[in-house]
């Protein structure tokens, strides 16, 4: 089961600084994932610090350490109090969640969770543990088992007060309209990912703003449970020709989505399964060279032109629209990316006279596993061949 988890943000109108953090981690190898959404006191930077330090001690605090409840015990029983309103500096949600569905949930202050499985949100118990030095400051912990397709949804404050005071919500939207909203969509859209289901709800909440002027930092956090998604990009020819046959048939093979990129590795896919490959002319816009079309093959790009831009709009995403943008919408719409990097340089029989490229290539994609990652918790294998 692969955890599927997104974040989408608004800052408060007229403000230049997000007063909500979001931090997380993925721990390939343990199969588990920890992420923090804190909600720092008033807006702007000073929120934004306040929100940033909580998020990222305490995500530190659970990845070093396997108790998730002692963690945020300490944190709670840190975080100083506004002299003016009394109250905490920042406020928190927290969960630690592995892909056999064990979870642990922790808010401190933060709106509660919302958790749905078949269309219907769930009630879990949860224990309540008061902080030892501050009297108003108290935290839900919750140990619950998530099934395939279950759906977690965190926010902030700015989502269920929305609209404060208005004719229409004099309450706010609070957490029963915010649940209306998802439960509607998920009728419509049943398997939208996180990120289209978090961007949604932040446009919806924008909405129903008046003016649609956001009086608060707003912050959606979606997770979904579901199969993984997974794909096979090849690139580059093999080391050793006499596999070319080996790898074109593991490759094609592949249970997944596939991918080639560039030319030399499509067309020895294509000599070797005796598969045409062709130019895909409506596709031959900007700078970058256009698609290729091969049947069995979802998409073929040319080669390192294309894969550095990948990576730029990784980094930066401020893509074009070229062929670049359609690999990188490829990779992030992955979860488990598999990478077949032809011409390994082995250093106990280096050749010399192998191309440069070969080391822009295999650095290229060793930097675009570390982004893809790091920024967008993807999980990512590389096979040098």
């Amino acid at each position: 089961m692969f955890i599927d988890i997104a974040c989408s943000q608004k800052k408060k109108y007229n403000q230049n600084a997000y007063g909500d953090y979001f931090a997380s981690n993925r721990f390939p190898n343990m199969n588990r994932i920890v992420a923090v959404l804190s909600d720092g006191l008033g807006s702007g930077i000073k929120a934004n610090i306040l929100a940033c330090m909580t998020s990222t001690m305490l995500l530190k605090f659970m990845e070093n350490h396997s108790d998730i409840e002692k963690s945020c015990e300490i944190i709670m029983n840190s975080l100083p109090v506004c002299k003016i309103r009394g109250i905490s500096y920042s406020t928190f949600s927290a969960i630690d969640c592995f892909e056999n569905g064990k979870a642990k949930i922790v808010e401190e202050g933060n709106p509660d969770f919302i958790w749905i499985r078949n269309n219907e949100v769930l009630k879990p118990e949860f224990q309540t543990i008061q902080s030892k030095d501050f009297k108003n400051r108290k935290m839900k912990f919750y140990d619950i088992q998530l099934e395939r397709y279950d759906r977690i949804i965190f926010c902030s404050d700015g989502a269920t007060q929305v609209a404060m005071g208005s004719k229409e919500f004099p309450l706010g939207l609070e957490r029963s309209g915010l649940i209306k909203i998802i439960l509607k969509k998920l009728e419509q859209e049943p398997e939208i990912s996180s990120k289209d289901l978090s961007d949604f709800l932040i446009k919806q909440i924008q909405y129903i703003a008046p003016k649609k002027e956001l009086k608060d930092d707003t912050s959606i956090v979606s997770i979904y449970c579901r199969d993984p998604r997974e794909s096979l990009i090849f690139t580059g020819p093999p080391y050793h020709s006499e596999k070319d046959s080996f790898y074109a048939n593991n490759f094609i093979n592949f249970k997944g989505k596939k991918a080639i990129s560039g030319g030399t590795t499509a067309n020895i896919i294509s000599r070797e399964l005796n598969i045409p490959v062709s130019a895909d002319l409506s596709t031959n816009t900007g700078k970058l060279p256009g698609l290729l079309k091969m049947e069995g093959v979802d998409l073929v790009t040319e080669g390192i032109l294309t894969l550095t831009k990948t990576l730029e709009y990784l980094k930066n995403e401020k893509p074009e629209k070229n062929a670049a943008k359609v690999l990188m919408d490829f990779l992030l719409d992955s979860d488990v990316i598999n990478f077949l990097v032809g011409a390994q340089v082995n250093k106990a029989h280096y050749d010399p006279s192998l191309p440069i490229e070969i080391e822009i290539r295999k650095n290229i994609i060793k930097q675009m596993a570390q982004v893809l990652e790091e920024k967008y918790l993807k999980k990512v294998n590389i096979q040098f061949i």
